[in-house]
């Protein structure tokens, strides 16, 4: 059993920076897959990027290349989220997920097996 906790989320003006943790614990996540989604309100859950167990495969959702920047630390159990040049519609409850799929389907929520309690980020115009 693992347990993902988030922090990092804020307030921030549009064009400014956040940085996202999830820390894990219960047991190593070394090899697993991990990812980010987000949720905004009134709308589904949706994937942000995804980071395999090295860290040498990164994805991302096309509303966020460019601007976000996904990064693991397997020593200290923990992925970031590096957030760049905020939008508004960035504004949302973000989630840290992970587990040991490693397939194409990595944008869907049923591929991952744990997730965190989320953690929100609103940026304003």
């Amino acid at each position: 059993q693992v347990q993902l906790v988030e922090s990092g989320g804020g307030l921030m003006q549009a064009g400014g920076s956040l940085r996202l943790s999830c820390a894990a614990s219960g047991r190593t996540f070394r090899y697993d897959f991990m990812a980010w989604f987000r949720q905004a309100p009134g709308k589904e859950r949706e994937f942000v990027a995804r980071i395999s167990w090295s860290g040498g495969t990164t994805n991302y959702a096309d509303s966020v290349k460019g601007r976000f920047t996904i990064s693991r630390d397997n020593a200290k159990n923990t992925m970031y989220l590096q957030m760049n040049s905020l939008k508004p519609e960035d504004t949302a409850v973000y989630y840290c997920a992970g587990g040991p799929y490693s397939g194409n389907s990595y944008y869907f929520t049923a591929s991952y097996n744990f997730w965190g309690q989320g953690t929100q980020v609103t940026v304003s115009s």
